[in-house]
């Protein structure tokens, strides 16, 4: 593989906004769910259309992980790879993190009232 992708619902057009935001910002790919190959596709845990995931040479990442990733990347807000570093280290920040996680992923029909792109064309 050689960038990490971003793995996203392309039929939310909040998610496609977000994933394009960070591949612009980041050297992250960004692939949609309809356009994943078969070994990103085998890569990528059961249920998967459930969440957002990072595919990286080396692990993959899910649902909060993933976004949290995406942001320190980002830089999004400005120190958030220091922040989210030293907060991994606290049993209860990823429990907390997925929680957050799944509260904006479970509204973002709302959420794309706000930002949305539409699906690019294949």
């Amino acid at each position: 593989m050689s960038a990490d992708v971003l793995v996203y619902d392309d039929d939310c057009g909040f998610c496609t906004w977000w994933a394009d935001y960070f591949a612009q910002r980041t050297n992250l790919e960004a692939t949609g769910f309809g356009d994943l190959t078969g070994e990103q596709r085998e890569r990528l845990p059961d249920g998967f259309e459930s969440c957002v995931h990072l595919l990286t040479d080396d692990a993959v990442y899910s649902c909060g992980a993933a976004a949290e990733r995406a942001f320190a990347r980002a830089d999004v807000p400005p120190g958030s790879d220091e922040l989210a570093r030293f907060l991994r280290q606290f049993e209860d920040y990823k429990r907390l993190r997925e929680r957050l996680y799944r509260e904006v992923a479970d509204r973002r029909d709302l959420w794309g009232l706000f930002v949305s792109k539409d699906r690019p064309e294949s």
